[in-house]
């Protein structure tokens, strides 16, 4: 698996993206409304919000090599709701979640997958990481599976 990186991503940025590189996880990082659209750039390096049918559309639309959305992103559990429908597995923050704090989860989250632990195991431990550190926000994150499956099933890396 390899990991590539697009940063101060404008909404035209996303397709090519997942269309240039299949990726199998796809990570948002950054900021997000109360009303669930992330805040993405515009061509002129302004905030632009991207509604939560938007970020749906696409991704359903780029599902042949998703099998993870992570929206590291306040306030973002309802782009999740949605997301499962055709893809296995959705992370989101259910409210305000810190930088620090979302660094640290993200962190434990893909190091646990990276030794083959299911995404179940992986979140949990992403969770306990919080707690290790003294962050009291380890009930932000929350973990949505497409119905039918089971997250201590998924695998993203084989162990």
């Amino acid at each position: 698996m390899k990991l590539e990186s697009c940063w101060a991503v404008r909404p035209v940025d996303i397709l090519q993206g997942l269309n240039e590189f299949q990726p199998v996880i796809v990570h948002f990082s950054g900021h997000g409304t109360q009303e669930d659209e992330l805040v993405l750039m515009d061509n002129q390096h302004q905030s632009k919000t991207v509604s939560i049918d938007a970020i749906v559309q696409t991704m359903h639309a780029s599902t042949d090599s998703i099998r993870l959305v992570f929206f590291n992103t306040c306030h973002s559990h309802r782009q999740a709701e949605k997301v499962v429908d055709q893809i296995e597995v959705a992370i989101v923050m259910t409210t305000s979640i810190s930088d620090n704090a979302a660094r640290i989860f993200a962190a434990q989250f893909y190091g646990s997958i990276g030794y083959g632990n299911s995404v179940r195991k992986s979140f949990e431990q992403a969770r306990a990481s919080l707690m290790l550190e003294g962050i009291p926000e380890e009930n932000t994150p929350k973990l949505y599976i497409k119905n039918g499956l089971n997250a201590e099933n998924i695998f993203i890396v084989k162990p």
